[in-house]
C-alpha cells in the first residue's frame, strides 16, 4: 500500500509518501508545496491544489491522510484558513478517486510514540527509525507529513489484523 500524507498550510505544505508492504514501510518522497505568500487567496489556493494534483499523479498513493483542522480560541482565523488548504487537498484526492482519511495530531502521537502529548524531537526520531533515516526530515510539515502517513500505516495494520 502507497500512503501520502499530508500536513497542510497555505505557507508550506509538507507531504510525505511511504510504500508499505509485509509490515514495514519505506520513503518514497517527500518534500514541501509552498505556494507564493503574497498573492490572493483563490490564487494560493489553485497553486496548491495544482502541486498536490501533480503529486499525487507522479506519486500514485492508494491511501491520502491529511492531518484533522484543529482550531483555538486564540487564532480562529488560522483555522478557517487552513479549513480552505485542506478542502483543496481534499478536492485533489477526490478528483484522483483516492480515498482521503484524517487523523489528529494526538492521534499521531500515540500511534508512534505511545503517548499523545509527545514532543516533536520524539516524533521526529520515531519517522527517522521506522524508515532507516540518518536524519529528521526537514522542514517539520515533511516529518508531520511522513507521520501522519506511518499513524496510518500502523492503524490500518492493526485493523487488517483485528479482522483476522
Amino acid at each position: 500500500m502507497r500512503i501520502l500524507g499530508i500536513d497542510p498550510a497555505l505557507r508550506i505544505t509538507g507531504y510525505g509518501v511511504i510504500e508499505c508492504s509485509e509490515g514495514r514501510a519505506r520513503l518514497v518522497e517527500a518534500g514541501v508545496v509552498t505556494p507564493k505568500t503574497n498573492g490572493e487567496l483563490a490564487l494560493r489556493l489553485r497553486e496548491l491544489h495544482g502541486a498536490v494534483t501533480e503529486i499525487i499523479e507522479q506519486t500514485r498513493p492508494d491511501a491520502v491522510v491529511i492531518e484533522e483542522l484543529y482550531a483555538t480560541y486564540k487564532s480562529p482565523g488560522t483555522a478557517i484558513l487552513m479549513g480552505h488548504a485542506r478542502g483543496v487537498l481534499c478536492l485533489a484526492s477526490a478528483q484522483a478517486g483516492i480515498p482521503v482519511h484524517t487523523l489528529g495530531h494526538a492521534h499521531v502521537k500515540r500511534a508512534l510514540v505511545g503517548f499523545g502529548g509527545a514532543r516533536k524531537e520524539q516524533v521526529n526520531a520515531m519517522v527517522m527509525r521506522l524508515l532507516g533515516l540518518r536524519a529528521a526530515p526537514k522542514p517539520n510539515d515533511v516529518s508531520d507529513a511522513l507521520a501522519l502517513a506511518l499513524a496510518f500505516h500502523h492503524r490500518s495494520g492493526r485493523r487488517a489484523a483485528s479482522a483476522r
